[in-house]
């Protein structure tokens, strides 16, 4: 099992708390209060405390933490601007919107329609709908009228009609963020799109450009294969792009139709959970520079990317003839749980920050198992991963495309206020962890 320890920091990197408000103190995260320093911490740099408190003054505030390398007045004071410059260069998430297919299905009916197929050939269904009553899911959207699946038995026939649906679902999506954002789609000079339920080549992005009107010169960045993680991973790669190029637009599309890959014949735990837990859908996000953003939308501040290597086993697809196969290891949640925590602390730590100074947690909906994982790992306070919680009984796992749909609900929703912290988080095979600071 791999265990993940905090990586040190390395000298003269500055921690930041946040930025100022009207008084020149630092914003506090999550509506916290002053974050104090650790006078420990100061004696192990050979910083006097009263002096790393007066220079913190001098400079109006800003918190820096107490390092080996913040030894003078002019060291420290030039982390400071190093700090101040990259708050100010963090590019924004201008937008977020999504596009559920138009067929939702109660769970009941398609657990009732599940246990029909999976009767045929297994006579002992008991385990089959215990499993899909402990996912707590009251429905799906699907990519297709339950009536049209039938007809789909070979991977030819389920990833035509992949082809044909998800250019539909992803330009809506698109569409809808770019009016959110006040962006016209000849503004558009980077288009990023991920998926991991369907292939082609020349990759979907093409039908969505043309059929948007976006310039012939837009840049495409299609990527297959990062799962459930890609929502998040998507935006990270997205807010690289805006941040070596701030003056260029990118646009984030997720378009995800597992219904599409359900394997019949595959009467293993990881299907039958598979089939119960996850969604059809599309989500898009806008990402541009601080200057564009309206106040509900979220600067993103930092990002992280993690591999445990030696777990491909986790989570992932096997390839067969019939199509996409889904490999779902028991050991996932343990996984998880024994990772998560250091790893969060680690990449808040690297800016000021800690978890109590976080207001929003968007998980990702990995399923029941997963939430409760992170719940218990992070101790977070009651109610912090609601919206995850929602969207996950409400159209379950939309693999990808589910951070991208609790970012939309949160900005929506409009509670986020300035000098508040969030930090979204998404999961999937390699296994691979992606994470982004976000702040108001």
């Amino acid at each position: 099992m791999v265990k993940a320890g905090t990586e040190g920091r390395e000298d003269g990197e500055a921690e930041i708390h946040g930025g100022r408000d009207r008084d020149g103190a630092a914003a506090g995260g999550g509506g916290g209060g002053e974050r104090q320093t650790n006078p420990a911490a100061c004696h192990e740099s050979g910083i006097a405390e009263q002096t790393y408190y007066r220079w913190r003054k001098e400079y109006g505030g800003l918190k820096l933490a107490c390092n080996p390398r913040f030894r003078t007045r002019e060291v420290y004071l030039k982390a400071g601007e190093q700090m101040i410059q990259s708050e100010t260069n963090s590019p924004a998430i201008l937008s977020a919107a999504s596009a559920p297919p138009s067929n939702y299905v109660a769970q009941e009916k398609l657990t009732s329609r599940l246990r029909e197929l999976w009767s045929r050939n297994h006579s002992d269904v008991r385990r089959f709908d215990r499993i899909q009553q402990s996912l707590g899911i009251k429905g799906r959207h699907l990519a297709l009228p339950m009536s049209d699946y039938p007809p789909l038995d070979t991977f030819a026939s389920t990833n035509d009609a992949w082809i044909r649906v998800a250019p539909e679902l992803g330009g809506s999506a698109v569409a809808t963020a770019l009016e959110r954002a006040g962006v016209a789609p000849r503004e558009v000079d980077h288009l990023f799109f991920v998926t991991v339920t369907g292939i082609a080549t020349p990759s979907i992005d093409t039908r969505v450009i043309s059929a948007l009107g976006m310039k012939p010169n837009v840049k495409r960045t299609p990527i297959f294969g990062l799962g459930c993680v890609a929502g998040a991973a998507g935006l990270s790669r997205a807010t690289d792009y805006v941040r070596a190029f701030p003056n260029e637009i990118a646009v984030l599309m997720s378009v995800e139709l597992c219904s599409l890959t359900l394997q019949r014949d595959d009467l293993s735990v990881a299907n039958i959970i598979a089939s119960g837990l996850f969604g059809d859908g599309a989500a898009a996000a806008v990402v541009g520079n601080a200057d564009r953003r309206p106040t509900k939308s979220p600067r993103v501040i930092g990002t992280r990317s993690i591999l445990y290597p030696g777990t491909e086993d986790i989570q992932g697809w096997d390839l067969v003839n019939s199509g996409f196969k889904i490999v779902l290891s028991a050991r996932l949640a343990n996984l998880i749980a024994e990772n998560i925590e250091a790893e969060v602390d680690s990449f808040l730590g690297e800016h000021g920050l800690q978890r109590s100074s976080i207001r929003h947690w968007i998980a990702h909906t990995g399923g029941p198992k997963v939430l409760q994982a992170l719940e218990s790992a992070l101790r977070l306070p009651e109610g912090a991963l609601a919206r995850s919680w929602r969207n996950l009984g409400e159209m379950g796992n939309l693999s990808s495309a589910s951070v991208l749909y609790i970012l939309e609900d949160l900005m929506h929703a409009d509670v986020a206020k300035p000098g508040e912290y969030g930090v979204l988080i998404g999961m999937g095979p390699g296994f691979s962890i992606e994470m982004l600071l976000l702040g108001w």
